[in-house]
């Protein structure tokens, strides 16, 4: 029995061209405006993305206070219970 050779593949013109089209990115195709305004859409989204994870930290902070300042008495001693300091 023989062995089988595997037959390399010998790159045409065409295959060659149609790595160098491979390579190219999508920032190579672009125009240098569409570029930069897709840059700037992305910068504005993740600022109102920061903007809103702040307000949404600053509301919970609020609602916390808001639920300890309505507790009553017997809430408070619940949740603090003997930890004050006897004078």
């Amino acid at each position: 029995m023989g062995k089988k050779r595997k037959q390399g593949q010998k790159q045409t013109p065409s295959s060659q061209l149609a790595k160098t089209e491979e390579t190219l990115t999508l920032q190579d195709q672009l125009n240098g405006d569409v570029l930069a305004k897709l840059k700037a859409a992305k910068k504005s989204l993740v600022e109102d993305e920061q903007a809103k994870e702040e307000e949404r930290q600053a509301r919970l902070v609020f609602e916390r206070k808001q639920r300890e300042k309505n507790m009553s008495f017997e809430e408070l001693l619940e949740k603090y219970g003997d930890q004050g300091s006897k004078f």
